[in-house]
């Protein structure tokens, strides 16, 4: 039987109007509340899925070389020494050559502690070389997330901790 080690939950509705804005721009408030009340949490569509699938927040269209910048409204609370990696979903991807811009999404566990509330963000391309426009509806899964379990060297000594997203773990 799996280990339960992780529970979905949405950013506050602050966060996520922060997030959709930056990347679709201004909007009526009824229209981002309407957007923000209809996220779905990840879930896995069989007992034996492994990944947790993502649903778009807003219908997408991407032609040939588009991206967008999708905020989820999700953030993901797990326990320690775990990670949430994400990718396309596989037909997606087969049909479409659809790629995360960072080729796999890296969420830790101390994501969630973040100044952003941990919310997670997906940058997708339609890469295709088909000439295969990809349009996704409002509520449709994108993304699959797995959590694996990692280790760390014998030697590791690190104690900074975690305060922001992006590439924040290679600040100083």
């Amino acid at each position: 039987m799996a280990r339960r080690i992780a529970q979905f939950h949405k950013v506050s509705y602050g966060q996520f109007k922060e997030g959709y804005e930056d990347g679709f721009g201004k909007q009526e408030e009824q229209e981002i509340q309407k957007i923000y009340d209809s996220i779905e949490l990840p879930k896995r569509a069989t007992t034996g899925s492994a990944g947790y699938d993502f649903f778009t927040p807003v219908e997408i269209t991407l032609n040939p070389g588009d991206t967008v910048k999708i905020p989820t409204g999700i953030r993901v609370e797990m326990e320690p020494d775990w990670v949430l990696k994400c990718y396309p979903r596989s037909g997606l991807g087969f049909k479409y050559r659809l790629q995360l811009n960072n080729t796999v999404g890296i969420i830790d566990s101390d994501y969630f502690y973040s100044d952003n509330e941990g919310h997670i963000f997906a940058k997708i391309t339609n890469d295709s070389r088909e000439g295969k426009t990809v349009s996704l509806k409002a509520g449709e899964g994108f993304m699959q997330g797995i959590f694996v379990e990692y280790g760390i060297t014998v030697d590791d000594c690190v104690t900074a901790a975690r305060n922001g997203g992006f590439g924040s773990t290679t600040k100083n």
